[in-house]
């Protein structure tokens, strides 16, 4: 997907000054794709600076017109963990421009596969298995991880959808509200990276024992009307809706730029993704910026495609 932006495009942080974005990761996450869509975006982009020049870029020139999006990872000549904590850390390499890191990360297990199937050689394990390179950057970078602003796994996302997603977090124009990400999942795959709040939707009743419904998605009407009829359901949507919608307007507040939500239940098909839809629609008819979710429906891939038996 080609994103078009409007070369007039200023990007901001909410109060009208441009950004500098941070895009670093393992090497194979997307960070050349997530570069490219930026600039796509109206950033400035700049990939692979040494880390020594980038103060330069910045500190005694006239503030940018523009967003800068800035590409980095451990093929950077002059790389190191400790240098660029130290930047990231300062936040201060120019008055008046804020800075943001934006993590791309991804599973051990699919950056082998990607290395693999393009049959490239890992940058910190050029004459051994990829798979030694991978846990090396892995370690280097988990401090740099632990300071992102925005966390997005990419292990189960094609280049398109990795574009959509970032299309969505950073809005040519910017969004002068805090972005709200709404998530469903399963917990018998684990909590989605980078969530800072996971409600669990497990007490409800599942629509999965219901032969008529197990083959569809929290989606359907029928299956929504389902878990609606749980004589917990108003009670819990009205309190979730209550927290979050007191908690937003005081994160951003504080200058949080993100604020990602997710709702876990067993296979994370019918009841979270139900929750999530809900949350997200009467968030978005609030006016906040809000985009969606469904992990666990994203990697089955058709729309209401059946579970596995174990599933659920």
């Amino acid at each position: 997907m080609t994103i078009k932006a409007d070369k007039e495009a200023t990007d901001v942080t909410g109060d009208g000054r441009p950004r500098l974005v941070l895009v670093t990761g393992p090497s194979g996450a997307g960070r050349s794709t997530a570069i490219r869509a930026l600039e796509d975006m109206g950033f400035e982009a700049i990939d692979n600076m040494p880390l020594s020049l980038l103060p330069r870029l910045l500190e005694g020139s006239a503030p940018p017109d523009k967003p800068l999006a800035l590409g980095l990872d451990v093929r950077n000549r002059d790389f190191s963990t400790n240098a660029l904590i130290e930047l990231i850390d300062r936040r201060d390499w120019h008055a008046g421009l804020p800075l943001q890191v934006l993590y791309l990360d991804c599973r051990p297990e699919v950056l082998q596969r990607r290395f693999s199937e393009t049959r490239r050689r890992h940058p910190l394990a050029p004459a051994e298995s990829p798979e030694l390179g991978i846990a090396r950057e892995f370690d280097l970078l988990g401090p740099v991880r632990a300071r992102a602003d925005l966390v997005i796994d990419t292990s189960d996302m094609s280049p398109h959808d990795l574009r959509a997603d970032l299309e969505r977090w950073f809005i040519p124009r910017g969004a002068v509200r805090l972005a709200v990400s709404v998530h469903s999942f399963s917990y018998k795959r684990g909590l989605p990276r980078g969530l800072d709040i996971a409600l669990d939707c497990r007490f409800l009743n599942n629509p999965y024992w219901e032969p008529s419904l197990r083959g569809f998605d929290g989606r359907a009407p029928e299956v929504a009307d389902f878990v609606r009829s749980d004589p917990r359901f108003e009670s819990f949507r009205a309190k979730v809706t209550a927290l979050v919608e007191e908690l937003l307007p005081a994160y951003e507040a504080e200058g949080k730029a993100y604020l990602a939500i997710g709702f876990g239940c067993t296979g994370g098909q019918h009841r979270s993704v139900a929750m999530a839809e809900t949350l997200a629609a009467t968030l978005a008819q609030d006016g906040w910026q809000v985009s969606i979710r469904h992990r666990e429906l994203e990697r089955r891939g058709p729309e209401r495609a059946a579970p596995p038996p174990s599933e659920e």
